[in-house]
């Protein structure tokens, strides 16, 4: 249970931090204040603001993160009328930092409650000083002033100038897609790593690894690694799916291989020994697909792999939306937590090829043309490059809340159905 928790929040870690990367690295980019990056959901355990002014935290719960930039759908407003704040005042007498916390006091920082603010255009703030409601007094904000939030967290404020909505369309395009990019050249590199771990890239032919192990069934036999094992009991075994579907049925039963070594034929007979697996007994002899070593081939493997897998995920995304939709076509984190704890039963290959599944999963359903995914925010930006001119903010907000309303909905209906499959039934 350990290894799989610590396994689980490694993976999500991996996959949210390459996501959203590429958000904040095309923000970055394209002049957008990144305010915060984010890597967990939920209370704040510890945060670093750095020089380029993001602030970075990590968050109690690890099932998610975000790349909070300003201006954009999921950056609040910060201050209302009657907000209790303390002002530090910089060199040239401008605010630098306001401080709404109750958890931090600023050294001689000017108490005010605030009456009117305005941190996008003019830069300033006013209010009641000192609980002095005779007179409003008004300070010139900094454009690099920060301000603390209520759970202490000290992030820039967020100018028009470089807001997300003030960035260029391609910029704010590229930003949106960014991050399922990432996720699918995470994909390529964990394929290509994948492909290290296991000695090389599987051929896929009749060629076979024999296992090393002295009761591999195959060695006993005399088999031998970079044999091909073209009939079994006379039937022709082409590739490895065939000589698979053939040894398979054969558990406990005397079985003819014909084999090809340095361009002679033989035959050997083994006795495939039965094995359970997805409660069938099935035949194995002890051996692998062969293994091209070429660093080429492990290179090029990063490619194929993620193509075949993407193409598998597309025909399962259609076989869904055709009519042949179910809740346990979809997984939410019980789900993943679930299929981690199996996947480490495979070691590192294991692993990252569930990484690599995973990731292309996240890149593809965020690719989805529905609001408050990445593909409906790329969906608004074609529109608005059709249009020559964006949606107005109520008509945007309107498709975002009705997009989040049904991500929320969805993932209350996954999270049930998987608790209900996992560990109820």
């Amino acid at each position: 249970m350990i290894k799989t928790i610590i396994t689980f929040i490694i993976v999500f870690g991996i996959l949210v931090i390459v996501h959203e990367f590429g958000h904040f690295y095309f923000a970055k980019r394209g002049g957008i204040l990144v305010r915060e990056f984010s890597i967990g959901m939920g209370p704040k355990l510890v945060y670093h603001r750095g020089k380029d002014g993001t602030t970075y935290t990590l968050r109690l719960l690890p099932v998610g993160g975000y790349v909070r930039m300003a201006g954009a759908e999921d950056d609040e407003e910060e201050l209302k009328p009657g907000t209790p704040v303390s002002l530090f005042i910089g060199a040239h007498d401008k605010v630098e930092r306001i401080n709404t916390s109750k958890k931090s006091t600023l050294f001689n920082g000017i108490p005010l409650e605030v009456t009117a603010t305005d941190l996008e255009n003019e830069l300033w703030i006013e209010g009641y000083e000192n609980g002095d409601e005779s007179a409003v007094k008004r300070y010139a904000v900094d454009h690099d002033a920060t301000i603390i939030e209520a759970d202490g967290t000290e992030l820039r404020i967020a100018p028009k100038d470089v807001q997300f909505p003030s960035a260029t369309l391609g910029r704010r395009l590229m930003t949106n897609f960014a991050g399922p990019m990432n996720n699918v050249l995470l994909a390529i590199v964990t394929f290509m790593l994948m492909s290290i771990a296991q000695g090389g890239v599987a051929t896929g032919t009749n060629q076979v690894q024999v296992a090393s192990s002295p009761v591999s069934v195959a060695q006993t036999a005399g088999v031998k690694t970079n044999d091909k094992i073209v009939a079994v009991n006379g039937k022709a075994t082409k590739d490895w799916t065939a000589l698979s579907q053939a040894i398979q049925p054969q558990a406990n039963k005397k079985t003819t291989l014909t084999i090809q070594r340095a361009g002679k034929t033989q035959k050997l007979t083994v006795t495939p020994k039965g094995e359970k697996s997805n409660g069938k007994t099935v035949g194995m002899i002890g051996i692998t697909q062969a293994k091209d070593k070429n660093v080429g081939a492990i290179l090029m493997s990063g490619f194929t792999q993620t193509w075949t897998m993407t193409k598998l995920l597309f025909g399962a995304l259609w076989h869904m939306v055709s009519g042949h939709f179910s809740l346990n076509d979809l997984g939410g984190p019980v789900a993943i937590f679930a299929t981690t704890s199996q996947a480490t039963q495979f070691g590192l290959v294991g692993i990252l090829n569930f990484l690599a599944f995973l990731s292309l999963n996240l890149a593809i359903v965020n690719l989805l043309p529905i609001p408050a995914l990445d593909g409906g925010k790329i969906l608004l930006n074609l529109i608005e490059a059709v249009r020559r001119k964006p949606l107005s903010e109520n008509v945007e907000a309107g498709i975002t809340l009705v997009g989040v309303a049904f991500l929320v909905l969805l993932m209350l209906l996954v999270t049930w159905n998987d608790i209900e499959r996992y560990f109820i039934r």
